[in-house]
């Protein structure tokens, strides 16, 4: 049971606070994706360097994000969100004032470790401080803040490169992160959770592991596939994930379980988010460098044209929510993920040297419409496939899942990228990018058949009563083991 001090601030002052620390974390995630050509003008490095500008942050925020919660449970989550948020905003301090690609990767590590620690006390901290009849309405303006920071990530992040420089994408969290520390300290109450799992053992694992696979996939279309160090990645990772699983069965308190892949629902919605974030990651990161680099637009103009796509979830989002109170949450994932593919491929079929925006605008709005479809009852999925006590591990998994995509799918789709084209000319760079968002099509529509695993409505209603009542009675509990 969770413990709370006495609070000291009212609801509005915590979802303020939670929701601005929100919107840092999750812009951060895409912010950079326009900047890139101006990051490689100034700082030079290669493909690769790129990558790790975008996936240092990604990845060290997937493998930590559990492993952070569970540092809030145990010691205080008021105080280790300041924590996150203090080493959030440094990294973001660091990150500006880069003099080098090899610091701005490390930088964007060390954000990426803030915000493993930050962002998962947010909704905890907001759940301690929202009175139960009003959290549906304080989750819903934490979303959409999320949301807003997704989609206008690429827009801010070309609008102040162009305007002033790409050092202030990462100094606009500087004076915000300084804002919400007094804040935290004042507005917020301290609580802690019961029972929190500490699993240091699993966290390295995962973040070996994940570390060595990335680093691989990266380093092969520049030092080869058979170099010693892409191999020994490769293999040594795939290794200590294999351990990973291994120890997520066998462990007392793991940080992620493996018993809650028997769940159909539970696979079949991680699967997709996993597959889903890859094949949209990897596609923005290229796309976005396609504008400017290839096409001539300003980042400004590149941000804007990306809207359709980042920023449809704002407006479809609330009519895919409905949709999936009345059908049922499986179809409109699955519609979505198809819709996504079917965008990524026709933009992999009129990306030319000289496409103009009107060719390129349908599938922009499919890729946009397919994403608004999925954000909306994902999140209501991966919550109903397990038991109520074991939401809180569950929706920390789907999260890291997600963020591991995007770092896969930015390190996969380069190395085909890298592979089949480069940046030596525009029609080099078409080269490489048509095969790219074929692969990323044809993963997204992976994702949308691991989306129809999912059982149908009345089947996962069932599957929810046998594990209420499994739950409920030691003898059932017994048995079914």
């Amino acid at each position: 049971m969770s413990q709370q001090t006495a609070p000291r601030g009212g609801a509005a002052w915590a979802l303020v606070i939670t929701s601005v620390a929100g919107f840092m974390a999750a812009l951060d995630n895409l912010v950079v994706t326009t900047a890139l050509p101006s990051i490689r003008k100034d700082l030079g490095g290669a493909l690769d360097d790129l990558e790790w500008t975008v996936s240092a942050y990604t990845l060290t925020f997937a493998v930590l994000l559990m492993f952070g919660a569970a540092l809030g449970d145990r010691f205080g989550r008021r105080r280790l969100f300041q924590v996150g948020v203090t080493i959030f905003t440094g990294a973001s301090a660091a990150a500006a004032m880069a003099p080098g690609i090899g610091s701005l990767i490390a930088a964007r590590a060390v954000q990426g470790v803030g915000a493993a620690v930050m962002m998962p006390l947010t909704l905890t901290l907001l759940t301690a401080a929202v009175p139960a009849a009003k959290r549906g309405m304080a989750y819903g303006i934490w979303g959409a803040v999320n949301g807003l920071a997704v989609a206008s990530g690429p827009l801010i992040g070309g609008s102040l490169t162009e305007h002033i420089s790409w050092h202030w994408i990462f100094w606009l969290n500087v004076p915000l992160g300084v804002a919400l520390l007094p804040l935290a300290r004042l507005r917020l109450a301290e609580s802690y959770g019961a029972g929190a799992r500490l699993d240091l053992p699993g966290t390295l694992l995962a973040s070996g592991g994940l570390f060595g696979i990335v680093y691989g996939l990266v380093r092969g279309p520049a030092d080869g596939w058979t170099s010693p160090l892409v191999l020994t990645g490769l293999f040594a990772g795939s290794a200590l994930l294999a351990a990973f699983v291994l120890h997520g069965t066998r462990a007392k308190n793991p940080m992620l379980p493996m018993r809650l892949f028997r769940s159909r629902a539970f696979s079949g919605i991680n699967a997709a988010s996993l597959l889903m974030f890859l094949g949209m990651f990897g596609s923005i990161f290229l796309l976005s460098q396609y504008m400017q680099g290839v096409l001539g637009y300003s980042p400004t103009q590149a941000g804007l044209r990306m809207l359709p796509w980042t920023g449809m979830p704002m407006l479809v989002a609330p009519i895919a929510g409905i949709l999936s109170d009345r059908i049922g949450g499986r179809p409109v994932v699955a519609t979505g993920l198809f819709f996504q593919a079917a965008g990524l491929a026709y933009l992999a079929a009129v990306a030319t040297t000289d496409a103009s925006y009107a060719v390129q605008l349908p599938g922009l709005i499919m890729s946009g419409i397919g994403m608004a479809l999925f954000f909306a009852p994902a999140s209501n999925l991966v919550m109903s496939s397990v038991r109520a006590s074991e939401q809180g591990i569950a929706s920390g998994a789907n999260n890291a899942l997600r963020e591991v995509g995007g770092a896969l799918g930015i390190a996969i789709m380069s190395s085909i990228f890298s592979a089949q084209g480069g940046y030596e000319s525009g029609q080099a760079f078409v080269d490489g990018l048509r095969p790219a968002l074929v692969t990323g099509a044809g993963v997204v529509a992976l994702a949308g058949a691991a989306a129809l695993v999912i059982p149908r409505r009345r089947a996962a209603e069932r599957d929810g009563a046998a594990d209420a009542a499994r739950s409920s009675s030691p003898v059932l509990e017994t048995a079914s083991r």
